[in-house]
């Protein structure tokens, strides 16, 4: 569809000056990391892309390791950094998504992929938020971001899809700068556990 060529023309274009525009931003982060955390800098992980095909997604580490034992997705928020917390509130975590965009499996707006363990236990009609690209940020972003739960997330992922424009995408991009500069929505050090309604994360085994 002609929508989608120039959506993926923008998205290139807007992701390649990014990543040389914010160089000097996204070096200074990597050498935070090194000198708080030590490396490695970048948090790799396998995620679902577009139907639901994994790649991998590329991030700034907010995070130390878990300890022996402890649980990875139960234990997230105790382990975010001071620096981490820095990262994250101003989203420069995500800035390294911006190749991720430039390699074709993200876009700049779109369902935000969550993790493959979670595609098995959505319902057919979660399952198609999978029907476009994954975004660096999305509608469910920008219309209460960390502060809903699950289910309400994936209810926004797949009104996008079905109302998917690039007048919307224009908004959503706009939305977003907005609420980074004021740091809306952003939770630093909270779990995943607080906001799953869905039962998607399991318990830790005691």
């Amino acid at each position: 569809m002609i929508r989608d060529a120039i959506k993926r023309t923008v998205d290139v274009t807007l992701a390649s000056a990014g990543l040389l525009a914010l160089a000097p931003v996204l070096a200074g982060a990597a050498a935070a990391i090194v000198v708080s955390m030590g490396r490695p800098v970048l948090f790799r992980q396998r995620r679902p892309g577009r139907n639901g095909e994994p790649f991998t997604i590329y991030k700034f580490r907010t995070m130390v390791e878990p300890r022996e034992g402890e649980s990875r997705l139960h234990s997230d928020g105790a382990r975010v950094t001071a620096v981490g917390k820095f990262l994250r509130k101003t989203s420069i975590d995500e800035l390294p998504e911006l190749w991720n965009v430039v390699r074709g499996e993200m876009s700049l707006v779109g369902p935000r992929p969550l993790l493959l363990e979670y595609l098995r236990k959505y319902t057919p009609e979660q399952m198609r938020r999978h029907e476009v690209a994954p975004g660096i940020t999305g509608w469910a972003q920008v219309n209460g971001r960390q502060a809903i739960p699950f289910s309400k997330r994936l209810e926004l992922d797949v009104w996008y899809v079905d109302n998917r424009s690039l007048a919307l995408d224009l908004r959503i991009l706009c939305k977003t700068v907005a609420q980074v500069v004021v740091g809306h929505g952003q939770h630093t050090g909270q779990s995943l556990a607080d906001v799953d309604d869905l039962g998607f994360i399991e318990a830790p085994q005691k």
